[in-house]
C-alpha cells in the first residue's frame, strides 16, 4: 500500500494533477482510493463525479448525536459504517470526499476515531492519492498518516518555489516522517523549463516532472468538463506517465 499526498499553493493546478494522475492509474491492476481532503473540493468534478456527502458530515452527525445514542452503542463501528455508505465506487477507484474544515467546538473525540477508521480504510487499498489543501493541515492533524510521497504542485515563479521550500520545512518542523517529498512544475513553457529546473536545485528540491501549459486543459475548465476526458494525444496528459514513472507508482 502507498500513499501519495498532493499539495501546493493555490492556483498551481493541484487537483488537476491530482486528477491525471488517477486518469492514468486507473489502468493499473491495482485497488486506488482517491481522497479530496481539500474544503473546496473540486477533485470531483475534474474526475467527472458528484459526491453528496461527506466525511465532514459524518463527522457532525456523531457529534451532534452521541449524547443521544444508547450507552452500549460502539461508536467507532457506527461512525466507520457511515464512512463506508459514503464510500463513491467509480470504475477504477473509489473516492471520499472529506468537506468542509471544523467549525466551532471541539472535535478530539471524533478525531481520535476517525485516524483509526483512516488506516483501516487505506489499508484496503494499494494506492490512495489525496488532494490535500493548500498547506499540510489534514496531515499535521494525523487523521491521515504514513504518507510515502509528498507532491507538491508549483507553476512557473520564484514564489510558488518558496512555497514549495516552505512546505518541505513544515513537513520537517511537524515530523511528519514523510518518506519522500518531490516537485511537480505545472503550467511549464520552454522559455521557463531550464530556469525552473536551476531553481529547484539550488533550492535543494527534488523534481518529479513538468506538465507543459495545454490548452485543452484551459478549456475543459472553462468548459466544466472533466479532465478524465482528456485526449490521450494532451501534451500534460503524456508527461503523467514520466511522472507516475518517477514516483513510482
Amino acid at each position: 500500500m502507498k500513499v501519495v499526498a498532493i499539495t501546493g499553493k493555490g492556483g498551481t493546478g493541484k487537483t488537476a494533477v491530482a486528477a491525471m494522475l488517477i486518469r492514468w492509474l486507473v489502468n493499473r491492476d491495482a485497488t486506488i482510493l482517491a481522497i479530496d481532503a481539500d474544503p473546496d473540493s473540486n477533485l470531483p468534478e475534474a474526475l467527472g463525479d458528484v459526491v453528496e456527502e461527506t466525511l465532514a458530515d459524518q463527522r457532525e452527525f456523531l457529534l451532534q448525536e452521541r449524547d443521544n445514542l444508547p450507552p452500549d452503542t460502539d461508536k467507532e463501528r457506527l461512525l466507520e459504517s457511515r464512512i463506508y455508505s459514503i464510500l463513491a465506487e467509480r470504475h477504477g477507484y473509489d473516492l471520499l470526499v472529506m468537506g468542509r474544515p471544523e467549525g466551532s467546538g471541539c472535535y478530539c473525540f471524533t478525531n481520535n476515531l476517525l485516524r483509526n477508521i483512516m488506516d483501516r480504510i487505506i489499508k484496503n487499498y494499494d494506492l490512495v492519492i489525496i488532494d490535500t489543501a493548500a498547506g499540510l493541515e489534514h496531515l499535521s492533524r494525523g487523521i491521515i498518516r504514513d504518507v510515502d510521497e509528498l507532491v507538491v504542485v508549483t507553476d512557473g515563479s520564484r514564489r510558488g518555489l518558496q512555497t514549495a521550500e516552505r512546505i518541505r520545512d513544515l513537513e520537517k518542523e511537524l515530523d511528519l516522517k514523510i518518506r519522500h517529498m518531490f516537485v511537480i512544475f505545472n503550467k511549464v513553457t520552454p522559455q521557463n523549463r531550464e530556469r525552473l529546473n536551476k531553481y529547484a536545485q539550488e533550492l535543494g528540491l527534488e523534481v518529479a516532472g513538468m506538465v507543459p501549459f495545454d490548452e485543452d486543459i484551459a478549456r475543459f475548465d472553462l468548459d466544466g468538463k472533466a479532465l478524465s476526458e482528456l485526449p490521450a494525444t494532451s501534451t500534460a496528459v503524456i508527461e503523467m506517465e514520466n511522472i507516475i514513472m518517477k514516483l513510482g507508482i
